[in-house]
C-alpha cells in the first residue's frame, strides 16, 4: 500500500480512495460528489482549501482529469459521538511497543460510527504517536491488555508475532457456574462471520476455532472462567462459552441479540483481556502483561457454600 501524502490529523488517518475504471465522470471532483452525495458542500470546501490530493502530494482542483484507478487523499469529516466516559491505562511504554488497559465500549480502531471515540485515535491525540498501531484488536466491549506499536519500523514484527498465533492470550470471564461440565476442557468447533449478521455461528466443517476453559472460583451461581484462545475467530469467547451453556454475563448478543443503547454502560460484557505472553522479537526477551482491572460482576456475586 502506498504511503498517503497527507499526515495523520487528530489521530486520524486520511481517506484513500482509489478511482474505479468508469469513465462517466470527467473530473475527480465529480466522482467525489457521486461518491459522498450527502457532503457535497464540504468537497467542495475541502477541495477549494487544496485538502484534497493525489498520490504525488498535488492537490486537486475542480477541472483536475478523472484518471481511472489513481488514488485520492481527504481527510472526512468524523461522526460526533459523546466521549466514552472511561480513561485508557498505560501498562508499559517504551521506543516501540505501548501496552494499555482497555476499559470496557471503547473501540480498538475506527469502524462504523466509532471513529473519534477509539483507543487508537485516543492515544495517537493525547500521546502525540502519530505513527501508533494496533498489533491486535480487541472487541469495543471487551476490556484488558491491547498492544500498540509506537513507530512504523516495528509495526511489522509485533504484528506477525499476533498473526502466526505466537503470542499465548488468557481471559477472564465471568457466567453461570457449570459445576456439570468438567473442566478444564476444550471447546473445538467452526465458527463462521457473516457480513452484516451481529452473531457468528458454529457450523459443520473443519475445525478453525479451539478455546480451553477451566473454573478459577464459584461464588453462588457464579463463577469465574479462565479462556485461553488457541485461535482467533471473531467473538470465538463468547460464542464457544454459550455453546456451553453458560454466556457471558453482559452479552448482549448470546445467546439473544438485544438492544443496548450507544450511551448505556450500566451492564458491561463480562469480558476481561487478563494477559498477553510472548517472545519479544526486538529485544530478544520473554515479556508478559498484566490486566490491573477487575471484572465487576464477580465483586457483585453472592457467596456459596465453600
Amino acid at each position: 500500500m502506498p504511503d498517503a501524502p497527507l499526515p495523520v490529523r487528530d489521530g486520524l488517518n486520511p481517506t484513500r480512495l482509489r478511482l474505479p475504471e468508469n469513465t462517466s465522470w470527467e473530473t475527480i471532483a465529480e466522482f467525489l460528489a457521486a461518491r459522498f452525495p450527502n457532503d457535497t458542500t464540504r468537497i467542495a470546501e475541502k477541495i477549494e482549501c487544496g485538502e484534497v490530493l493525489v498520490q504525488d502530494g498535488t492537490p486537486i482542483t475542480f477541472s483536475t482529469p478523472y484518471a481511472p484507478r489513481a488514488f485520492v487523499y481527504l481527510y472526512r469529516d468524523p461522526p460526533v459521538r459523546p466521549r466514552v466516559p472511561f480513561e485508557i491505562d498505560i501498562l508499559h511504554r517504551d521506543e516501540n511497543l505501548l501496552v494499555v488497559d482497555k476499559p470496557h465500549f471503547l473501540a480498538t480502531t475506527p469502524r462504523g460510527s466509532w471513529v473519534t471515540e477509539t483507543a487508537v485515535v485516543r492515544l495517537r491525540t493525547e500521546l502525540d504517536l502519530p505513527e501508533l498501531s494496533p498489533a491486535h484488536r480487541l472487541d469495543r466491549l471487551t476490556a484488558g491488555v491491547l498492544v500498540f506499536t509506537v513507530r512504523r519500523e516495528a509495526r511489522r514484527p509485533y504484528q506477525m508475532l499476533f498473526d502466526r498465533r505466537l503470542v499465548e492470550k488468557e481471559y477472564e470471564a465471568i457466567a453461570p457456574a457449570a459445576p456439570h461440565l468438567g473442566f478444564p476442557l476444550d471447546v473445538r468447533s467452526r465458527i463462521v462471520k457473516e457480513r452484516g449478521i451481529l452473531q457468528a455461528r458454529e457450523v459443520e466443517g473443519p475445525v478453525n476455532a479451539v478455546t480451553r476453559i477451566d473454573v478459577v472460583a464459584t461464588a453462588g451461581d457464579r463463577a469465574r472462567y479462565r479462556l485461553r484462545p488457541r485461535t482467533g475467530r471473531t467473538h470465538q469467547l463468547r460464542v464457544h462459552m454459550n455453546s456451553l451453556g453458560i454466556p457471558l454475563l453482559g452479552d448482549n448478543l448470546y445467546p439473544e441479540v438485544y438492544e443496548v443503547g450507544p450511551q448505556d454502560y450500566s451492564n458491561p460484557l463480562q469480558l476481561l483481556a487478563r494477559s498477553v505472553s510472548f517472545h519479544d522479537p526486538i529485544t530478544g526477551r520473554s515479556t508478559r502483561f498484566v490486566s490491573r482491572r477487575n471484572l465487576a460482576a464477580w465483586g457483585n456475586s453472592t457467596p456459596g457454600p465453600r
